[in-house]
């Protein structure tokens, strides 16, 4: 017996990690301390660093294992999620069912520890997390949905710490929202043919490979231009502006590694890049702040 339980309280927390994609909260999480730090124009207190953290835990635990819930279906028709927890039979649905309970505890009870205007907005999250599954099943929109959810992550900290949400506020949000959605476009090209087939939206199956790379363009460019609109609206120094350079070259570098027909280097695009450009602007940020 010892054998099996041993196993069992090893590899269930793997599951549970690999479910949610836990290594790509490097994505969310710096950009909801950029908010967290800006706000403030220093480093914030513990209680808040923590309850946020926690939160953004809870938040995108519960994002990811409803998304794997409600895409069960169609994970298990496509070859390159069928072995995804779910449709491989590693995780069962009342068992990711009580996880996602499990982690909207969590986030319900670290947003009640931070401003108590966050008590009464916690419900819009909720519901976007649970509306972005179904968007790619009518709409090509689903790439926008999904960056204004994680463009939530910098305004909620925002908030959560001052209570208030001045114009800079949304402004780094929809600098985190269109670079999120321009990076999914990219990230929609490993399903395009799939997608194709079965019936289901993207911004590559209603316009095309080529016009999605002008797209992902202009969404990034626009997330330079946000990002810099945040610096003038707060009067930041000159780390913010190398923080800000360094995500625009970094953004140039990324779309030198893709090219319509040439997707070989789409995975480094995808994962490498995006969490180096979240961790090295909050480094940026961090240091602005601090000093």
């Amino acid at each position: 017996m010892t054998e099996p339980m041993t196993a069992t309280a090893v590899s269930y927390p793997r599951r549970f990690a690999s479910l949610v994609k836990i290594e790509h909260t490097v994505f969310a999480l710096p950009f909801a301390y950029v908010g967290a730090l800006l706000c403030v124009n220093k480093i914030p207190s513990a209680h808040d660093l923590v309850w946020i953290t926690l939160a953004m835990i809870g938040a995108r635990s519960l994002a990811m294992g409803l998304n794997r819930l409600i895409d069960a279906a169609i994970d298990a028709r496509n070859p390159r999620t069928a072995g995804r927890e779910l449709p491989s039979g590693l995780l069962s649905r009342s068992q990711v069912l009580v996880f996602c309970t499990a982690s909207l505890a969590l986030f319900l009870v670290a947003v009640f520890q931070l401003d108590p205007i966050v008590r009464w907005l916690w419900p819009i999250p909720v519901a976007a997390f649970v509306v972005y599954p179904y968007l790619k099943r009518w709409t090509w929109l689903s790439h926008l949905w999904l960056g204004a959810v994680d463009g939530l992550a910098p305004v909620g900290a925002w908030i959560a710490i001052t209570g208030r949400l001045p114009w800079p506020a949304w402004a780094l949000g929809g600098a985190v929202a269109l670079w999120v959605a321009g990076f999914d476009l990219f990230y929609s090209l490993f399903d395009l043919e799939f997608d194709r087939e079965h019936g289901l939206h993207s911004f590559a199956t209603r316009f095309g490979e080529r016009r999605l790379f002008w797209g992902a363009r202009l969404a990034h460019t626009a997330t330079i231009a946000l990002l810099a609109a945040v610096g003038l609206g707060l009067d930041l120094g000159t780390l913010y502006w190398l923080g800000v350079a360094a995500v625009g070259g970094l953004l140039a570098y990324e779309h030198a590694l893709v090219r319509p027909g040439n997707l070989r280097r789409l995975n480094a695009a995808f994962f490498t890049m995006n969490g180096i450009i979240s961790v090295v602007f909050f480094g940026f940020v961090l240091a602005e702040a601090a000093g």
